[in-house]
């Protein structure tokens, strides 16, 4: 009987350790999904607006092409690529 109350106190004390470190857990848990949800911005804010280009835009796109087709930096079939995608873009 001795031998017992050691081995009780032991499973005692395990168990208690056990439901404290789940509560713990649980506790961890659910501070960090609340923490997720406020760190989450709104959908609103979430996607970003994209800037629709002007017409003046597109116009300096274009010099900057010839200047570098003149520089020889673009071939003709590059520079004619590029200037497709710009004006379809108008």
């Amino acid at each position: 009987m001795l031998r017992r109350r050691p081995i009780a106190k032991v499973a005692a004390v395990g168990a208690v350790a056990h439901h404290a470190g789940k509560a713990g857990a649980n506790a961890a848990a659910a501070d960090a999904d609340q923490t997720a949800q406020t760190e989450q911005p709104p959908a609103e804010q979430a996607a970003p607006v994209e800037a629709v280009p002007t017409a003046e835009d597109r116009m300096e796109e274009l010099t900057k092409l010839k200047e570098l087709l003149d520089s020889g930096v673009l071939t003709q079939a590059e520079f004619d690529a590029q200037k497709q995608k710009i004006l379809q873009t108008m």
